[in-house]
């Protein structure tokens, strides 16, 4: 509930809620993006442009958004985006949020840089859970980390394509943002972590960790290395081309998300949204499309699945939800997205989701 005792009626009601919770710093690095923040703010303004093409006298007593990704049942093409140290947004951290995404019966992504244990966010969710991975110079890290992830149960391996380095994000650099006490991350060496809570005059603690951890000589012969750790499902994060699409295809990988890293690498990339279309194009329906970047309503997730996605990832609308009411507040959100969804399916004549294609909207 906000100040007022209403609830909020649309996710970005959760913005301003979550807002008034947060430490500045903390605020600015959860919302910010890199750069000018030109495509932090295209992400939302593509989604704006598209338009929905509604067909008439159609029955929809009943629509379902229940679809299938990766082998499991979900309740709605809708998912949660890996996204680091969700104890800044609330004390239980990803376990409040596992807890609300298995109610909800749709997929977390855990970022490896998680602030709670692989093994306590299993036990806390319902739902599917996949881990992701950044390639880090020390791949004994990312051995374990798979290793534990299958342990837990986990169902896929979500590998972040897009950062050889961590963008420059000025909010964090005016802030000197570091990690704060208590919050680390839960399932890397310590060692590895130790740049990440170290304060610098006019520097992100988040960046020079990357800089020191990241592998950037990474290519996409190293991806055999990943598949012969592990039989899971294995998804790259950071597509934005059709030309690294098909590379994808050519490497075996069993879906790609559409992403601009929330606007917070390339500062000037395409606009998720934008991109879509021509990687869905390129893949052909030969592996799954996900993808990320600037949803806020149900309409969006109907917009990108008639361009080609199997499914729309979220990702700050749920650390507001986090940080306004913990599990409730994320639940509250992922709700309110699928009801809108739902309505979306009805009003346009689209009662299934295996309804909705290209002509249901206009670019």
């Amino acid at each position: 509930m906000d100040r007022q005792g209403a609830k909020p009626l649309l996710v970005r009601d959760y913005e301003d809620l979550a807002r008034a919770r947060l430490p500045a710093d903390v605020w600015d690095f959860i919302s910010g993006g890199s750069g000018t923040e030109s495509t932090l703010t295209a992400n939302r303004a593509a989604l704006e442009r598209i338009r929905l093409r509604p067909r008439v006298l159609t029955d929809v007593t009943a629509c379902d958004p229940g679809t299938e990704l990766l082998g499991a049942r979900i309740a709605a093409p809708i998912g949660i985006a890996p996204m680091a140290y969700h104890r800044l947004a609330c004390p239980e951290g990803e376990t409040a949020t596992a807890r609300a995404a298995g109610l909800a019966g749709v997929p977390l992504i855990v970022s490896m840089f998680a602030s709670r244990t692989l093994a306590e966010i299993a036990a806390a969710g319902s739902g599917p859970l996949w881990l992701q991975l950044y390639w880090l110079r020390q791949r004994e890290l990312l051995t374990g980390l798979v290793r534990r992830a299958e342990e837990a149960g986990f169902g896929a391996l979500v590998l972040t394509v897009d950062a050889p380095r961590v963008g420059r994000r000025l909010r964090d650099v005016r802030n000197g943002f570091v990690l704060p006490p208590g919050v680390h991350a839960a399932n890397v060496a310590p060692e590895a972590m130790a740049a990440s809570h170290r304060a610098a005059p006019d520097a992100s603690a988040i960046e020079r960790h990357a800089r020191e951890q990241f592998d950037s000589s990474i290519t996409w012969k190293d991806l055999a290395q990943l598949r012969a750790l592990t039989t899971l499902p294995l998804v790259l994060k950071g597509i934005l081309t059709a030309e690294d699409a098909r590379l994808a295809l050519d490497h075996g990988v069993d879906a790609v998300i559409v992403s601009n890293h929330g606007g917070r690498q390339l500062d000037g990339a395409v606009a998720s949204a934008q991109a879509l279309p021509e990687i869905a194009a390129a893949v052909g329906g030969r592996c799954r499309v996900i993808v990320d970047g600037g949803i806020r309503h149900g309409t969006d997730v109907l917009k990108v699945l008639a361009l080609g996605a199997d499914a729309a990832l979220v990702g700050r609308p749920v650390l507001w939800g986090l940080a306004q009411g913990g599990a409730q507040g994320v639940s509250d959100v992922l709700g309110l997205l699928r009801d809108e969804l739902e309505e979306a399916m009805a009003l346009s004549g689209r009662p299934r989701i295996a309804d909705v294609d290209r002509s249901a909207v206009v670019l």
